[in-house]
């Protein structure tokens, strides 16, 4: 057989096999050798890797088969069509293989060269955050409360101190005023004429409530009865050690009838000691002195702060008669209205309820102590 002329003989154009004489028979040859090669080495490819070097080197904007419709520009007139659909063809069914093999090796087993995750072991419960004490004893006495009658009151924890003292029977010259047992809140000379030249501090007790809400019952004419709870936090300059904190909770309470008499005082505190800490619970009123109770005294309960520990005498908080003067500072007539206020340490009853020998854990943030009570 004559050897092929130089112009004859088959030769690869642009990384694709074709005759250089670029005939309709011969073309379409290559085009069908071009897609079972393809279809072969896509058949090959094992993983993602080899996959998209498949792709690259068939589909890719520099593939064999872009490489092969460039070569459609040199093929005669007459046979452009038939070569066009041939190309077409080839394109779409290696472009339908690819997507193919694609979502088996996507769908199908894949190897793994680190460690295995067993399915079936039981899963791992993760820890689950929970309120902190301090808001579920809170929420626990407004319920206690509530079930006696008390509906629960709020107010601003920076209070002037018309509200934290002089209407609390509190006199200019008290010692419970003075700065280091308060913290009083520097302001601009502007913003204190807009309290009157009053000054103005973070409050030091919750009795700031009950001036407020007996202002109020007064403006707005519905007057006593009242029976009132009033939780918040308060701000004294203590000395921090196991039993106080510069910033503490109290839990305010104030009824104002007819004729209130210190056995209903002595009755409420009891039947609340006996709700929370349960039948067994002994508290006891010391005589004391408060400013705005007339008579006035503390409230101990027997608390074993330790397992195991004997139960102590624990104060509370304080209680009494609310003074005559306070109801003549808020607009009540002394001679009609009486009542009763009590204020105790919701950190205090924490610590009594759920046996916490030192109130610094309640805001050391250890989450081996919070994840205990």
């Amino acid at each position: 057989m004559a050897a092929l002329s130089e112009s004859h003989q088959p030769g690869f154009i642009a990384g694709c096999f074709f005759p250089r004489l670029l005939h309709s028979s011969s073309m379409l040859e290559s085009i069908e050798i071009l897609e079972r090669t393809a279809l072969a080495e896509l058949a090959d490819a094992g993983d993602a890797a080899a996959l998209e070097q498949w792709r690259i080197a068939y589909l890719g904007t520099k593939g064999k088969l872009k490489d092969a419709m460039a070569s459609l520009k040199s093929v005669p007139k007459e046979e452009k069509k038939a070569v066009g659909q041939r190309l077409n063809a080839a394109k779409v069914a290696l472009q339908a293989a690819f997507e193919a093999r694609k979502g088996e090796l996507t769908s199908g087993p894949t190897t793994r060269t680190g460690p295995q995750i067993d399915v079936t072991e039981p899963g791992l419960d993760l820890p689950v955050g929970r309120r902190h004490i301090i808001t579920r004893v809170r929420e626990e006495l407004c319920d206690v409360f509530g079930r006696m009658g008390f509906d629960v009151a709020d107010g601003p924890e920076i209070e002037d101190d018309e509200h934290n003292f002089i209407k609390l029977n509190i006199p200019a010259d008290h010692p419970a005023r003075e700065p280091i047992d308060n913290f009083y809140v520097e302001e601009p000379d502007g913003e204190r004429a807009d309290t009157g030249g009053r000054p103005r501090m973070l409050r030091s007790q919750t009795s700031t409530v009950q001036i407020r809400v007996l202002q109020e019952a007064v403006e707005k004419g519905w007057g006593p009865p009242l029976k009132i709870i009033a939780p918040g936090r308060v701000y004294r300059p203590d000395t921090v050690d196991a039993t106080h904190s510069f910033m503490f909770h109290q839990l305010e309470g104030l009824y104002v009838d007819r004729r209130v008499t210190m056995v209903e005082l002595r009755t409420t505190l009891l039947q609340f000691a006996r709700l929370y800490f349960g039948p067994d619970a002994e508290v006891r009123l010391r005589p004391s002195y408060f400013p705005f109770t007339e008579p006035s005294a503390e409230l101990d309960m027997k608390i074993a702060l330790k397992p195991g520990e004997k139960p102590k005498w624990i104060e509370l908080g304080g209680c009494g008669l609310v003074d005559p003067k306070v109801f003549e500072a808020v607009g009540l007539d002394p001679e009609e209205w009486t009542g009763f206020a009590f204020g105790f340490g919701i950190e205090r009853i924490a610590m009594g309820r759920y046996g916490i020998p030192d109130i610094r854990l309640l805001y050391g943030g250890d989450v081996r102590f919070l994840d205990r009570v």
